[in-house]
This record gives structure tokens, sequence and C-alpha cells, in this order.
């Protein structure tokens, strides 16, 4: 990287596909900046970076790349070693294929299920999404909030119907993960891979490791607290634990 402009992770730090760049990145030992945005106030710079609303965003090389999947495969591409992606072809097609499942049958589905319990709820919803921030600004966004609890729901498509549907797809796919370890502990093969970090990040809003980097000051309510206590004895809230633990390791976030 010398003599050369380091990664940008354009990010939330509360969120599930954000964390699974994130983590990407400092795994594979990439020095990188981050700016931190905010649901709602971030659209506008992120239009300009991409023409699209959604983070996360990585400009590696001059080059906004958008998808926490995409960006794993450029960082794969770019830095192959320490590997995410197994050798082996059968291997690989089987992780891609985890990977695509837990981003499509998990991601959105635990996002519905959890923001439906926190957004009704403002000052840990704020607390949550502007961790970092300032007290003034956290001052304006908290008094801007009810315009941006009506745009995520809207967005997101978030009611009591599809809560409670995410709900039944997070144990889905708590169940998919039990079902597919092998016994290596590791879902393909006998190494940490992609399938691995995208279960796991996509279940840490959930299960909340210690290991997970941003962790709010704020008292979750009590929806999403007694939605954890009733999968906290599941193999695989116990095997995000355990990857966390073993892998997630040290920050390689360069200062701006």
């Amino acid at each position: 990287m010398a003599g050369s402009e380091p990664p940008v992770l354009w990010q939330f730090r509360f969120s599930h596909f954000n964390e699974k760049a994130r983590w990407a990145l400092d795994w594979k030992g990439v020095e990188h900046v981050r700016r931190s945005l905010v649901p709602g106030l971030h659209i506008p710079r992120v239009m300009w970076l991409t023409g699209r609303k959604s983070v996360p965003v990585l400009v590696l090389d001059g080059r906004a790349i958008t998808d926490s999947t995409s960006i794993i495969a450029a960082l794969e591409e770019r830095w192959p070693d320490p590997p995410l992606y197994p050798s082996d072809p059968t291997e690989r097609r089987r992780a891609l294929a985890l990977e695509d499942h837990f981003d499509e049958e998990l991601g959105p589905y635990i996002r519905r299920a959890l923001f439906h319990d926190l957004l009704p709820h403002s000052d840990a919803a704020v607390g949550a999404l502007t961790m970092g921030c300032g007290p003034v600004f956290r001052g304006v966004y908290r008094s801007l909030f009810p315009l941006v609890r009506a745009a995520m729901r809207m967005d997101m498509r978030i009611d009591e119907a599809s809560a409670r549907l995410g709900r039944e797809r997070t144990v889905a796919a708590l169940d998919r993960v039990a079902r597919e370890l092998q016994p290596s502990g590791y879902l393909v093969g006998h190494r940490f891979g992609v399938a691995d970090l995208t279960a796991a990040a996509l279940l840490s809003p959930l299960v909340f490791p210690p290991e997970f980097p941003y962790q709010p000051d704020i008292t979750m309510p009590e929806g999403i607290t007694s939605f954890r206590a009733s999968v906290a004895e599941h193999p695989a809230f116990r095997w995000v634990e355990n990857m966390y633990r073993r892998h997630r390791g040290t920050s390689v976030e360069r200062a701006a």
C-alpha cells in the first residue's frame, strides 16, 4: 500500500452488512480508512459516490464498490491471502452459495425483526445509530428522528407481519448454520472462510458478541432481549460467539 491511497469504507457502525465488509478488511489485514454515516443523512453522500443509497461502499483504487459480497470479491482478488474463498472448486461453489443464502434469507429479515423493536424507542435507536457522534449532532438527529424512523420503516418494509416473518427466518438461519456445520466446526472445509464470516456477521445484531467493534451504550428494548434470550442456547448462537472470539481479530482501520 506504500505510495497509494488506502481503501475507504463508507459505513454505518451499527449494521450487520457493514460488519461483514469490515470483518473481511480486518481479517485480511487490509489497512483502510472508515467514514461513518448515519441512516437518512447518508443518502446524498452515497448517492454521489454510487448512484445508490445503500452502504457499505468501499472506494478502492478510485472505484466505488457497493454491496458486501462484491466488496469481499474485490478484496479476494486484490489480497488473496489469507483467503476467504476455498481453493477447491466444489467447496468454493458451496461457500458462495451459502454466502448468497444468508445474504438473501437472513440479512434483510433479521434487520426487519430487530429494527421493528428498536425504532419505537427513540433514545435507544438514536444512541445506536449515532455512535461516535458528538452531543450536538445527536441532539439534531434526535429532533429529526421521527422523519428518519418513518423513512426507515418504509424503506425496509417494517411492520408487525414483516417482523414476525423476520424472527422466523432468523431462527431458520440459525437452524441452517447448525445443519451445515462440518466436523471441523466450519461451514465449508477445514478453515474459516466467507460462509462463516457472512453467517456470523449477519447474526451479530442478535448475538452481539463482545468482539463486535461498535458497542452502543444503550439498553436494548425488551422485544430484542426476549428474542435473544429465546435462542441463546441454540448451537448456532454459540457458534457465532465462537467465530467472533476466534476470528474477529484486531481492527486495521487507519486514522483518517
